[in-house]
């Protein structure tokens, strides 16, 4: 079988045009992860917080530990009503700014202490 001089380095090029494509996917993904993990956190920290409310505690506490370190920097926490925490999960490209995510609990603190 002989081989055409005109398809030497193809495979080459080729890679070189998928290649910053794949990587964009790959951030994408790694970024949605990020931003769903985030997510994830903040609604154990407001269920956390809401259930500190409902026994007596302090739930601003009780929801900033729920937290991991690196979403606890920065966290917003709401305790008139319903819980609500809202962490900035890092972005992924440099320049990008953090993506601001929300979540509540279905209990608020008031309906709490009211017994």
């Amino acid at each position: 079988m002989r081989r055409d001089r005109a398809e030497d380095g193809q495979a080459a090029a080729e890679l070189v045009a998928v290649a910053p494509i794949l990587i964009c996917v790959l951030l994408a993904v790694a970024q949605l992860a990020i931003a769903g993990y985030a997510l994830w956190s903040a609604g154990d920290a407001a269920r956390a917080g809401a259930r500190a409310a409902h026994v007596g505690g302090d739930a601003e506490r009780a929801a900033l530990s729920a937290l991991p370190l690196w979403l606890e920097r920065g966290a917003q926490i709401e305790t008139a009503g319903p819980v609500e925490v809202t962490v900035r999960a890092p972005a992924v490209l440099p320049g990008v700014p953090d993506i601001a995510v929300r979540a509540a609990s279905a209990l608020e603190v008031g309906e709490a202490a009211g017994g």
